[in-house]
């Protein structure tokens, strides 16, 4: 996929509190996951009317990324439109000029693979550690990818009490209304 081109995706995905990385590395090496290694990202959110816009800019993942999600505590639907961007580009500069920043998550990110799954094990500064499974499809087989996001939570023994409904941005917000 070269750079500028869209991708529509449609994702089953849910974010948890990490409690047993432990646990999760060990069941992610027993499935053979693909590792592309740990990213420092920081994803710059903006003002945008509905749904939610940021730029992810790290060194192995740099992209546009404009999605609708619910925030409900369970695995959720999530319909993504994303642009892969160069490593260093003035996307944020333009965007931050014309939408104005709402919230910056900067984390430490592991990325792995297993199939067309696609698992994150973050230390968000500020926010403690996570664990986020995103089921990705192209087709839109919503069936296929919601129980493959069940059979991850279910491997990672993850309770549904641990499932935040909340994006990292909201989680900042929240935070930063608190003080």
């Amino acid at each position: 996929m070269g750079w500028f081109a869209l991708m529509k995706l449609v994702n089953f995905e849910f974010k948890a509190h990490l409690s047993d990385a432990a646990h999760v590395r060990a069941t992610l090496k027993s499935l053979r996951a693909r590792s592309l290694g740990t990213d420092r990202q920081v994803d710059t959110y903006f003002h945008v009317p509905e749904g939610r816009l940021k730029i992810r800019e790290g060194r192995i993942e740099n992209s546009l990324i404009f999605y609708h999600r619910t925030n409900s505590a369970r695995a959720r639907r999530s319909t993504v439109e994303m642009m892969l961007l160069p490593r260093r580009n003035s996307m944020r500069a333009i965007l931050t000029a014309a939408l104005g920043v709402l919230a910056v998550v900067d984390k430490r990110r592991e990325i792995y693979f297993v199939g067309n799954v696609k698992i994150h094990l973050d230390r968000v500064r500020g926010l403690g550690t996570f664990v986020e499974v995103e089921a990705m499809t192209r087709t839109g087989d919503i069936r296929k990818v919601r129980a493959q996001a069940a059979k991850f939570q279910k491997l990672f023994a993850i309770s549904p009490a641990d499932i935040i409904p909340q994006s990292y941005s909201d989680l900042v917000l929240e935070k930063r209304a608190a003080r």
